[in-house]
């Protein structure tokens, strides 16, 4: 829709009819008419300043009475609450002329109906949006949540997709269950949801009755109660699990010693408190039990015999079988050997010898006594060995074959490579495989894996729909499960909960609550006018202010100025042009003062007029510096018209060492910690630093030493030549120093460490083993100067000797 100020004008100001008239046909030079001046724009911008002047009074109205929409929508909200009670009456009329009245158990299904009726309570999980009386639903027949039946349709579509993706060879093919996004109750193929039916299912498409339940047809439900009893629900078509059984059946007592009496079908099981007396299992002693449905085993002790009947001992009657675990030990019928089962009952088994045997490869039979063993046949043993590829090559022998130990050439599980090794040894590669595991998110990454990749096991991890968890499932394919969680909502005063499905608690409305407002009051009242719990800031308070007025007696009679809705100011905000819409007003809480009394006195003026007078001499009291006073004409001090603020700088004594003035006008506390900094070398008089006045100023002499160190390393040389190693400091640097140097004995083989400051005073002397070094060079030396051929020239001579004296040190 186009603005106002563009619905008639075109262009700069001409209006259609102007612009038809000058572009006339047959309107020549002679004939053309000159268009009237005409005043379209000024009357749009008067009628769009009049639009935004009633916009302004409507926000302001909106503001004032707020708290009469208030009332306006306790009497909307009695209006619903009597409206849904007679739709749950009608609903629950039946079941209650059956019980009497008694609704005991209509609360589990009575929350799924209010539920209903609740704004924001019901949230489909698969799209976390609301479900609305006049969408088309699905209902779930496990956990009874609904969800909207575009939605539900999808999910079963893209769960049995997957499902037949990962499974099926054949894709396609097979006809997978699909399940419900909340509690996972499996569905087969054939219960996919493609109609809109009613709670109960008897109506396709139920329409939208504002008397009924949202989604009921409004027919008794009647279907099967369970646990089944052969009678129907009784309630209308309903949402939620269907209430207990109210019908009156006659029923016997659990034991059947008591007549029948008339009781709910709900809860028919009674004892009549008779003790039971029936004969238990182990044929000794009878029930001691109250009346109950099924007897329990026996818990007395009797002394009972073991199956092989040689021991005896006290056991539960509820356990007469027991083994005493020894060996049997009866001569069998060979009359050679004894029988080695443990305790049994019975006849002892034939001797295990005195069958035909076969020798230890099975190729040869013998029939020899059963105290005679059977030798091996001397034949290869020809056994398959545990490869099942080859045969024992050994001869006929006792015991299990030997591990096959045949070089063969193997190939490994992927299929990728080949190898030459022991049979018996399983060949794995260490590929690692590139393919995507069933979520179609991760690698396999298995070594040598043969195709069938296991399932991922790593964590999904992805956010839900509720954008406030993470889905805690195996990593998976397709959609996460909706969140599990639910939020509580609650009213302003807390009383009242909403719960609703994560994710829904930012575009739900609070609950409405019938509990008073307890909110403390923003104004000077000492309590609120009774209203109702509410969302958002209480309405402006309307009571009498009843402050005392300034000047007078009087209270003020207007309505409670504390917190007024004032229209700001916008200086300075102008429009680019008539395309333009200006904004909409800002409105500010401020205090207001209050107005001047009205009161009529018995004077001829008013009586905020009546006053005392200036005599017109200085005013003479003190300021709030508490120096110096007011040098005004005399004059009434109120809050508008107060003493002169003195402007006299401070004269106060500054703290010993500050040379800085008080920023501060005259005063009257102590003047404020000097904040400036001072500017000043460190100790070794190379960085500048900066230290704040007051600091300085307070610290004591080992502060100040601190304050003035740059924190570095010391530059000074000691006498040593090393460098000082302490922080910037004052004064001479200490003469000792920590650094490490190295002292060697007069042969240069001993090396110590020492501190500088302690090396003047070490002297490393040559021990035995240096002492024995030179006593072997220098006979190293006596021994070359008998042997060494002498060359003309001295140099070369004096090399050629020297060369075998370190030869011959190196030898030794």
């Amino acid at each position: 829709m186009e603005p106002v100020w563009r619905q008639q004008g075109r262009g700069r100001g001409r209006s259609q009819e102007a612009q038809g008239a000058r572009f006339r046909p047959g309107g020549g030079r002679g004939g053309r008419t000159e268009a009237p001046h005409s005043a379209a724009p000024l009357d749009k911008f008067e009628e769009i300043r009049k639009s935004n002047q009633a916009a302004a009074q409507r926000l302001v109205e909106s503001h004032v009475s707020s708290s009469s929409s208030d009332d306006e929508d306790d009497d909307d909200r009695e209006r619903q609450d009597g409206k849904r009670g007679q739709i749950l009456a009608s609903t629950f009329t039946t079941y209650t002329n059956q019980t009497g009245g008694d609704a005991t158990g209509l609360v589990r299904t009575g929350q799924y109906l209010s539920d209903l009726f609740q704004s924001g309570a019901l949230t489909c999980l698969i799209c976390i949006a609301s479900v609305k009386r006049t969408q088309q639903v699905w209902s779930c027949c496990s956990c009874f949540s609904l969800f909207h039946l575009p939605c539900i349709q999808k999910w079963a579509k893209d769960s049995v997709f997957l499902v037949s993706s990962v499974t099926d060879d054949d894709f396609g093919q097979k006809q997978h269950p699909w399940p419900c996004p909340k509690c996972r109750a499996e569905y087969p193929p054939s219960a996919k949801p493609n109609r809109y039916m009613c709670y109960c299912g008897k109506l396709q498409d139920p329409p939208a009755d504002p008397w009924l339940v949202p989604h009921s047809c409004g027919s008794v439900c009647q279907k099967e109660l369970k646990p089944t009893c052969g009678h129907t629900c009784l309630l209308l078509c309903h949402p939620g699990p269907c209430p207990p059984c109210p019908k009156m059946v006659s029923v016997a007592c659990m034991c059947g010693k008591a007549k029948p009496l008339p009781r709910r079908c709900s809860n028919k099981a009674w004892s009549c408190q008779q003790q039971c007396g029936k004969l238990l299992p182990c044929r000794q002693h009878t029930c001691s039990q109250t009346c109950h449905t099924e007897c329990r085993p026996c818990p007395r002790v009797s002394v009972q015999s073991c199956v092989c009947g040689r021991q005896k001992a006290e056991r539960p009657c509820s356990s007469p079988q027991w083994n005493c675990q020894q060996v049997c030990g009866f001569p069998l019928p060979c009359g050679n050997h004894a029988c080695e089962k443990v305790c049994h009952d019975g006849v002892c088994p034939p001797c295990p010898r005195s069958v035909s045997r076969t020798c230890p490869c099975g190729k040869t039979k013998s029939s020899l006594p059963c105290t005679e063993e059977v030798m091996p046949c001397g034949d290869t043993c020809d056994r398959r060995l545990s490869c099942l590829k080859h045969t024992c090559s050994m001869r006929c022998h006792r015991g299990s074959c030997e591990t096959c130990r045949q070089e063969v050439e193997k190939e490994c599980r992927c299929g990728k490579h080949r190898k030459l090794m022991p049979c018996h040894k399983e060949y794995l590669c260490d590929s690692k495989c590139p393919k995507t595991r069933s979520c179609q998110r991760h690698q396999c990454r298995r070594k040598c894996c043969p195709g069938n990749c296991p399932p991922c096991d790593q964590s999904c991890g992805r956010t839900l729909g509720c954008r406030n968890h993470k889905c805690p499932s195996v990593c998976h394919q397709g959609s996460c499960y909706p969140c599990p969680e639910n939020v509580d909502v609650r009213c302003s005063c807390g009383s009242t909960v909403l719960v609703v499905p994560c994710g829904r608690e930012r575009s739900t409305k609070p609950p409405r609550c019938k509990e008073p407002c307890r909110c403390p009051p923003s104004c000077h009242h000492p309590t609120r006018e009774a209203h109702r719990c509410h969302p958002g800031p209480c309405a402006p308070c309307r009571q009498p202010c009843l402050l005392p007025l300034a000047g007078c007696s009087h209270t003020c009679p207007q309505a409670c100025h504390d917190l007024v809705l004032v229209r700001s100011q916008q200086v300075g905000v102008q429009l680019a042009g008539p395309w333009e819409q200006p904004t909409e007003p800002a409105f500010v809480q401020k205090a207001l003062p209050c107005p001047p009394c009205q009161v009529p006195i018995p004077t001829p003026v008013p009586c905020h007029r009546q006053g005392r007078f200036s005599c017109g001499r200085p005013c003479g009291r003190p300021l709030t510096c508490g120096n110096h006073t007011c040098s005004r004409e005399c004059h009434l001090v109120t809050d508008g018209n107060k003493c002169e603020v003195c402007e006299e700088g401070c004269s106060k004594p500054r703290p010993p060492g500050c040379p800085h003035p008080c920023p501060r006008s005259c005063h009257r506390d102590d003047c404020p910690p000097c904040s400036q900094m001072i500017r000043q070398r460190c100790h070794c008089k190379i960085s500048i630093l900066y230290v704040e006045c007051m600091i300085l100023t307070a610290a004591d002499d080992q502060t100040k030493v601190k304050l003035s160190s740059c924190n570095n390393q010391c530059p000074k040389e000691l006498s040593c030549g090393h460098r000082c190693k302490q922080v910037c400091h004052p004064g001479e640097c200490e003469d000792r120093c920590q650094q490490k140097v190295k002292l060697r004995c007069p042969c240069r083989r001993i090396k110590k460490e020492l501190q500088c400051c302690v090396s003047a005073q070490c002297v490393v002397q040559c021990d035995d083993t240096c002492r024995d070094q030179q006593r072997r060079v220098s006979h190293v030396r006596t021994h070359l100067d008998t042997k060494h051929t002498w060359i003309d020239t001295p140099g070369h001579t004096h090399l050629n000797i020297h060369t075998h004296l370190d030869r011959h040190t190196h030898t030794y």
